[in-house]
């Protein structure tokens, strides 16, 4: 058999074992709809139980970090060079679905196992990571359990409340069995100049594949975020007879702000230049609010994101120009609260280019695929980590219950995955 026609058998013979991961996966969490396994939680901890299990019938060498990721290696020939990392991670968002990162993690453990069916050895380690609290909704911080694991978590990340329990991130990490004492004291657990490269398998969020008929993507970037959880208007609460010159209209304000911003999007989008602007909250104060009564007080979250730096600061800086003129023209104060970054995942091109060539030798269609969201393999090219990512085929969206993956799509991925590893790594 030749060596494409045995990659091909060897991660199809994967298909039950991924069946059966998805199956056990979907046991940690499970609400009405859909999963939530909230970062930091005993929910995603026992994901990362089910995960590792699945490591241990494989043979793989199983550790955690001080941030409580999981750590799943095929050792290589030579354990001192630098390794293949494969993973994404396993908390979601409030009902979400079962894929969204999950998939990631199950890729590499299937691409793992497909090598040892092909009875190959590789030259270096190859580690699937299971990564903790990548849905940053929880702490409102982003990729912690990847910016932990490299030594890179902002400045007072671990005091971050998780919005459900008002707990610190450093209470959760210690809970689930992390050391976030560790995380204060160094070194990292991962040097990002001893990583070979991170690759990420995940399900596209937006459904272009499936509109294409085609099961996987080839991602050309993932943007970059700025984002202000809570930012917060104040004008003056008013009857609503009160003529408009003498009124500061908090909620007014805030449209304000948001039209403008969603012009600048429009403008650019049609000048080619891809972006995403969101006001995820947008609220009056309910215990103040009223049919009779001028807001005083309104609230919202935004979230902006960019494939280039540039492009970025320029639609942040236009947020902040809105602000300033919409607050001196209808006399209200705006206090922008904190602020998040997260850097743009500039995918290597080498990398890109050997999954393309995997494809194409396995007769497997794909198409380059921008990344609408955010996603670890950000963190390990902000830290300057060689990264690519496939996307696999989704029919409804992510971060909901009815995230629609089929098994054979996957596969098609876990093939790429694991013909990029042979020609990498095995002397394929």
């Amino acid at each position: 058999m030749d060596r494409v026609s045995a990659i091909k058998a060897a991660v199809r013979a994967q298909h039950g074992r991924v069946e059966a991961l998805f199956a056990e996966l979907a046991r940690c969490g499970r609400t009405e709809p859909g999963f939530t396994r909230p970062s930091y939680s005993p929910e995603e901890t026992a994901a990362h139980a089910v995960v590792a299990r699945c490591a241990a019938d494989l043979g793989l060498a199983i550790g955690r970090d001080a941030a409580a990721n999981t750590a799943m290696t095929l050792p290589g020939r030579d354990r001192t060079l630098p390794p293949i990392l494969i993973g994404s991670h396993l908390d979601t968002v409030a009902q979400g679905g079962n894929f969204d990162g999950a998939a990631g993690v199950v890729a590499g453990l299937a691409a793992v196992a497909a090598i040892r069916v092909l009875g190959l050895e590789p030259e270096r380690d190859i580690t699937v990571l299971g990564i903790r609290a990548e849905e940053s909704v929880w702490f409102q911080v982003s990729y912690i359990g990847s910016r932990a694991a490299l030594g890179a978590l902002p400045d007072g990340a671990l005091d971050a409340a998780r919005i459900d329990t008002g707990l610190s991130l450093a209470a959760h990490i210690a809970r689930e069995g992390g050391d976030p004492d560790a995380l204060v004291r160094g070194p990292a657990a991962r040097a990002a100049a001893a990583i070979h490269a991170f690759l990420e398998v995940h399900i596209e969020q937006a459904p272009s594949l499936e509109e294409a008929g085609i099961s996987v993507g080839l991602c050309t970037g993932i943007p970059g975020n700025v984002r202000y959880p809570d930012v917060r208007i104040a004008g003056r609460y008013d009857h609503v007879g009160t003529p408009r010159r003498f009124r500061r209209d908090a909620a007014m304000a805030g449209a304000e702000i948001a039209l403008a911003l969603d012009r600048v999007w429009a403008e650019r989008e049609a000048a080619g230049c891809p972006m995403a602007v969101t006001f995820g909250r947008f609220h009056t104060d309910a215990a103040a609010h009223g049919l009779t009564t001028v807001p005083g007080e309104f609230r919202f979250s935004l979230d902006m994101r960019a494939y280039a730096a540039g492009v970025l600061a320029a639609l942040e800086a236009a947020f902040l120009v809105a602000v300033a003129e919409v607050s001196a023209r209808r006399g209200v104060t705006v206090t922008l609260g904190p602020r998040a970054e997260a850097g743009v995942g500039t995918v290597a091109p080498r990398i890109r280019d050997g999954f393309a060539a995997a494809a194409d030798a396995l007769g497997i269609a794909t198409r380059p695929l921008g990344s609408p969201a955010s996603h670890d393999a950000a963190a390990f090219a902000k830290a300057g980590v060689p990264m690519a990512m496939l996307f696999v085929r989704n029919a409804n969206g992510s971060h909901n219950p009815d995230e629609t993956m089929a098994i054979d799509d996957l596969l098609d991925a876990v093939a790429i995955l694991t013909a990029w590893l042979v020609a990498e790594t095995c002397g394929g």
